[in-house]
């Protein structure tokens, strides 16, 4: 899904994304450097975008607002204001630009990671049991 993440023509895209080329890997490796960002991010590439409150429901909110600026500030999400929700979506292409190879090198090993995975299958629980 392609959508226009310029804040001069989406005035609902939320202010403070870096732009491509200002884009810092200390500050993208800093996002990344948390368990709860890593499991979030790993969700947002799997499926694609996402209301913010989907992603990790089971955190609360106020603690993934702070997770949710972390990641927007660095670049690697997509943050926007749509109706009466927040929407997430990996800067995929801007990343893969920037860091070829970067996002495939740290979401590649998280199918192992006990600790994202412990967070992951939180999520799916979560999930699981929100639908029943």
């Amino acid at each position: 899904m392609t959508h226009s993440h310029d804040t001069r023509t989406n005035p609902r895209m939320i202010a403070r994304h870096p732009k491509r080329e200002d884009i810092r890997l200390d500050a993208v490796l800093t996002a990344l450097g948390n368990p709860i960002r890593l499991a979030a991010v790993r969700t947002i590439a799997v499926g694609g975008e996402h209301p913010c409150c989907d992603v990790l429901p089971q955190i609360p909110k106020s603690t993934m607002t702070h997770h949710w600026r972390a990641l927007r500030d660095s670049g690697v999400v997509w943050q926007r204001h749509i109706g009466r929700e927040y929407r997430l979506e990996l800067r995929r292409e801007d990343l893969d630009s920037r860091f070829p190879g970067l996002l495939d090198s740290i979401l590649g090993p998280l199918v192992s990671d006990p600790l994202t995975q412990e967070t992951i299958a939180e999520y799916d629980r979560s999930r699981q049991g929100a639908s029943a």
